[in-house]
C-alpha cells in the first residue's frame, strides 16, 4: 500500500498585538508532518525588512517561498524609489501576491506588522483577503486560545512590556491546549520607530512565568 507523505506544516499559533507607539508579534516554534514533530525550533517571525515582519502559520514550503518573494520585492521598491516601502503599500502588494495565485494557493496565514508613521497590524487570507487590523490578530490552530486570553486581556495603548507580556500569555495558552503549538520555546519581537528587535529568550521566559 502506497503511503502518501504528509507536509511540513507549522502547526502554529501567531499573535500580533498594536500598542503604544509598536507592534509585538509572537509565535511559537513547532513544526508537524502529520502526527510527527517533525521540527521543534521552527522560526515562524520572519523580518521582511528594517521596518516590517510577518508571522508564517501554514505550509511551510509556500511560507519559505513568500518570504523570499517578498523580500525581493521589496528590495526593487528601495532601490526604485530610494526608500524604504511604506508598510500598507507592503500589505497591498503581499496580498496581491496572494490573490494572484487564488486559484492554485499559497497555503497560508499570515500576519505583517511594521512600523512608518505609525504602528499596523494586517492579517490575510490565502486567496489574498486583506485587512487592517486596529488592535491584535492571531493565525494559526491555536488562535481561538490565544484569541481568548488576547479579548480578555487587551487594552488600548497599553505599554510595549505589557503587549510582550500579553504576548506571550496568549502564545503560551495556545500550547496548552493545541497538540499543533509548542515546541522548544517561543519568539517575540517588537517593530518600533527604532525598526525591528527581537527579544531575547531570557526575556522571553521570564515573562512566560
Amino acid at each position: 500500500m502506497e503511503e502518501k507523505l504528509e507536509k511540513l506544516k507549522t502547526g502554529t499559533t501567531t499573535v500580533g498585538v498594536i500598542c503604544d507607539g509598536a507592534v509585538v508579534l509572537g509565535a511559537e516554534r513547532k513544526a508537524t508532518m502529520g502526527y510527527l514533530v517533525a521540527s521543534k525550533d521552527t522560526s515562524k517571525i520572519r523580518r521582511l525588512d528594517k521596518h516590517i515582519a510577518m508571522t508564517i502559520a501554514g505550509l511551510v514550503g509556500d511560507a519559505q517561498a513568500l518570504d523570499r518573494y517578498i523580500k525581493a520585492e521589496l528590495k526593487l521598491y528601495k532601490l526604485n524609489e530610494g526608500e524604504k516601502i511604506p508598510v500598507n503599500a507592503a500589505a497591498n502588494l503581499i496580498a496581491n501576491i496572494l490573490y494572484s495565485r487564488r486559484f492554485y494557493p499559497y497555503i497560508v496565514q499570515l500576519v505583517v506588522g511594521g512600523y512608518d508613521n505609525k504602528p499596523r497590524l494586517f492579517s490575510f487570507d490565502p486567496t489574498g483577503g486583506l485587512q487592517d487590523e486596529k488592535e491584535y490578530f492571531s493565525t494559526g490552530s491555536g488562535s481561538l486560545t490565544a484569541f481568548g486570553v488576547l479579548e480578555d486581556k487587551f487594552k488600548k495603548k497599553m505599554s510595549v512590556e505589557d503587549a510582550k507580556k500579553l504576548v506571550v500569555r496568549a502564545v503560551y495558552a495556545a500550547t496548552k491546549r493545541d497538540i499543533a503549538s509548542g515546541g522548544s520555546g517561543i519568539d517575540v519581537a517588537v517593530i518600533d520607530s527604532r525598526g525591528f528587535h527581537e527579544a531575547p529568550e531570557e526575556e522571553v521566559k521570564k515573562l512566560m512565568k
